[in-house]
């Protein structure tokens, strides 16, 4: 029998507001990746904008996005396999900011990058589904999938673009909103894909034990914290390097 999914409104809201916020903190640590002198200086850039954008922007946001999805039954989250999609969304988003960030700007360094990151962030969408632990079975429309792919790879490319070549306040509001609307666009396309059948109550082994929606909302809101964090520090931090700048 085919499941209907239904959205909670106000939390697809906080997903964007979610997104938004993990771009706008890859943007502001972004800034510092060309201006590191040694490699460690350049790796922990990296490190802190890959883990604002991979953890943040788009981690946070796509299980932010599945708690806003009602199919009325229980669903539960395999926690090896949240936490493999984590680190891909993170190893994803770094490696495509070393990539582009390593030498000279160009288009097919930009593609190369937005490609790696596109392919991880769309790898995470898939294996974070792959995590739901219910009594249904996920099956795919192939054409939904590769769109969902495509946009992942236009909105990193995009993403990379904007956080290497927009310094201004209002431009950087601005870009991290548009960003929110392509992440949020690459999720909802990949769940345009989704069609669910109840198969009778058969839950999956270690069903007992996956991690209940309450607890992954304690951690989605432990993650959100710390990016107002981040943002807050970053953004101190660069109003401190323009003072100095201008003295």
């Amino acid at each position: 029998m085919s499941v209907q999914l239904d959205y909670n409104v106000w939390l697809v809201l906080l997903s964007y507001a979610v997104s938004v916020l993990g771009a706008f903190a890859a943007m502001q640590a972004a800034v510092a990746i060309p201006l590191a002198v040694t490699p460690r200086q350049r790796t922990a850039a990296v490190a802190m904008a890959g883990a604002a954008m991979g953890l943040g922007g788009i981690w946070a946001m796509h299980f932010t996005a599945m708690l806003a999805c009602d199919i009325g039954m229980e669903v539960r989250y395999d926690p090896a396999l949240a936490a493999l999609s984590a680190l891909l969304a993170f190893g994803a988003c770094c490696g495509g900011l070393m990539l582009v960030g390593s030498g000279r700007f160009g288009w097919w360094r930009l593609l190369a990058a937005g490609t790696c990151m596109g392919l991880g962030a769309a790898a995470m969408h898939y294996l974070g589904m792959a995590a739901m632990m219910m009594a249904a079975d996920i099956h795919y429309a192939g054409k939904w999938v590769v769109v969902s792919v495509l946009i992942a790879i236009v909105a990193s490319m995009a993403a990379l673009w904007l956080a290497f070549n927009l310094r201004g306040r209002l431009q950087m509001i601005g870009s991290a909103l548009v960003m929110g609307v392509a992440v949020c666009g690459m999720h909802y396309t990949g769940m345009a894909a989704v069609s669910l059948h109840a198969n009778g109550g058969q839950l999956p082994d270690g069903y007992a034990q996956g991690l209940r929606s309450g607890n992954l909302g304690e951690t989605l809101f432990a993650i959100v914290a710390n990016l107002l964090l981040l943002v807050l520090g970053l953004y101190c931090w660069r109003q401190r390097y323009r003072s100095s700048l201008s003295i």
